[in-house]
């Protein structure tokens, strides 16, 4: 991946689920990672599949994955990585944000200081 370790990346595992999903969606094109206020923790991920791209997304392109960022939400994913978890417990994506502080117990929401 040609990211810089500043920007938003996909692990591997998370490419391949993306690419994945987006082979079985024919409208669409790319998977839209966003950080909106609320949540109970302050902050909470969005992930929607979409055929929009803005003009000032960030675009990331992976084995076959394709991601959009908005610029706001890139303020709060800086150096984040979405992953993509297969387990006993369940499949789900996951953002390992280095800036968040403190996450609630599902992941989704994340709060900093």
């Amino acid at each position: 991946m040609s990211q810089t370790l500043d920007q938003f990346r996909l692990s591997e595992s998370a490419a391949r689920r993306v690419a994945e999903i987006l082979a079985a969606e024919p409208g669409a094109k790319a998977l839209r990672v966003e950080v909106l206020a609320g949540g109970c923790s302050g902050f909470q991920y969005k992930f929607d599949l979409t055929s929009e791209q803005n003009v000032d997304d960030l675009i990331i392109e992976a084995s076959g994955a394709t991601v959009f960022v908005d610029q706001t939400s890139l303020e709060f994913l800086a150096g984040a990585e979405l992953d993509f978890k297969d387990s006993l417990m369940g499949a789900h994506f996951a953002v390992k944000n280095p800036i968040a502080t403190s996450s609630c117990g599902c992941g989704t929401s994340f709060s900093v200081d």
